[in-house]
């Protein structure tokens, strides 16, 4: 049997006006939360939903780096491009409709001397254990993944 190794993160927000509100993490500088101005945001701040794919990137690169450090594997790059549609009328209420994202498109380009059969090795273990792309797939969330050799 396995104990339980939990671990709790905090954060604290302020509403500061209109949709912009601050939010603090740990003693970093506050993040600006807003919407764009199409939204009736005043365009200060990444809005929610794009910091959870900023999550999605960030996480995938820890686990990255995680993952190859146990596995021996080598890099020496990684960029990341993704996407999320969602469809605003779940925002606006319509019954039926999600508000959350319809889908991701990922795409992970790593630069690597590795054969491609250890770079799927690498994508399998860091989607099994990335625990923002774990919330997103078990949100029901349909994620496009492309993992691409440089």
């Amino acid at each position: 049997m396995t104990t339980q190794q939990l671990l709790k993160v905090n954060t604290s927000g302020k509403w500061e006006s209109g949709l912009k509100t601050s939010i603090s993490i740990r003693n970093f500088s506050p993040l600006i939360v807003d919407e764009p101005k199409s939204l009736g945001g005043t365009d200060e701040g990444p809005n929610p939903v794009e910091y959870v794919l900023a999550g999605l990137t960030s996480c995938t690169s820890v686990m990255i780096g995680i993952i190859s450090k146990e596995k021996s594997f080598s890099y020496h790059g990684v960029d990341f491009v993704n996407e999320g549609t969602l469809d605003l009328q779940g925002l606006m209420g319509v019954e039926g409709i999600s508000p959350h994202f319809q889908n991701v498109n990922f795409d992970v380009i790593i630069s690597t001397n590795e054969d491609l059969s250890r770079v799927e090795e690498l994508r399998d273990e860091v989607e099994k254990r990335c625990p923002v792309y774990n919330l997103l797939k078990d949100a029901g969330v349909k994620i496009e993944t492309n993992w691409i050799k440089k």
